[in-house]
């Protein structure tokens, strides 16, 4: 679901993303390989970790003259995968990442997604969108977005989660975003999809974390508010986070206004995480991430 026309040809846009133990003669390599497949560097950025001896590398690939299937590009680039260690994954940016929006009652999130998808600002394919609750059935139809009704109480928890894998596995989703979703994902499906949940959490992590953040933050007093996006982990807001936006308040804001500003805040973080990552811009490196701009 976009408006964007001009997505590039297959086989002539990529980006190349690595990580691997740091050591010399790592770009020399890569670059060998990409200039034996007649490919122009549009942009690269690398960086090396020296407290953890790991080097991380993005690329923007463009062939000109015959496309370039990818899995010859792969083949090219798998011996000098092999012989430095990597971890590396090559991308087609024909290929629009297929995105699975999760939302319960607030739909500022949610609403900013589609738009920014519809209008082609977001390079995402917005698949369908979850929710238990029925409130916003009517904003994903207005998209034109399918509308996935799944309850969950305590004794039906379980029985939701195998729906929802069941959507994920019908729409071919790559990555699910909750998008204000009031609901813990259980440890088990965090863990069969590792690096590919994105949550917005409504303060600058860990604080004011539970119900009424906002009331909390007006009875502090609190001088700025934020939002978080990270991964998510079976570790309950402790993901690895991958943006965060603040904005100072001060003593005369309500508790309403301080509301208002803070989802202004969630829609923003949110957007910026999601295009990070399907980007291929966001490094997963342990608890933390590296996100090249």
């Amino acid at each position: 679901m976009s408006l964007t026309a001009d997505a590039p040809e297959p086989g002539r846009e990529f980006v190349l993303t690595v990580s691997c133990p740091d050591r010399r003669g790592i770009v020399h390599a890569v670059t060998g390989a990409l200039l034996e497949q007649q490919l122009t560097i549009a942009d690269s950025q690398q960086f090396a970790d020296p407290t953890a001896g790991e080097f991380h590398l993005r690329m923007e690939l463009v062939r000109e003259g015959q496309p370039l299937p990818l899995p010859r590009l792969e083949a090219a680039l798998a011996p000098v995968a092999e012989e430095f260690a990597m971890q590396w994954g090559v991308h087609d940016r024909s290929r629009q990442h297929r995105v699975l929006l999760m939302v319960s009652r607030l739909g500022h999130c949610l609403t900013d997604l589609l738009f920014r998808a519809h209008s082609g600002q977001l390079p995402v394919e917005v698949v369908g969108a979850v929710s238990n609750h029925d409130d916003l059935r009517e904003h994903a139809r207005f998209y034109g977005v399918p509308f996935h009704h799944v309850p969950v109480t305590p004794d039906t928890k379980e029985q939701a989660e195998r729906r929802l894998r069941e959507v994920v596995t019908e729409t071919g989703t790559d990555t699910v975003v909750l998008a204000r979703y009031m609901q813990v994902l259980s440890a088990r499906l965090c863990a069969e999809l590792p690096g590919r949940i994105i949550n917005i959490h409504h303060s600058l992590l860990p604080s004011f974390a539970g119900a009424r953040p906002y009331a909390q933050a007006h009875d502090r007093g609190v001088k700025v508010i934020g939002a978080t996006a990270h991964y998510v982990t079976a570790d309950l807001d402790e993901g690895p986070i991958i943006e965060q936006d603040f904005r100072r308040v001060d003593h005369r804001m309500s508790p309403a206004e301080l509301a208002r500003a803070g989802q202004e805040l969630e829609a923003m973080a949110l957007a910026r995480a999601v295009r990070w990552h399907v980007e291929h811009r966001v490094v997963l490196h342990g608890r933390r991430t590296i996100v090249f701009d």
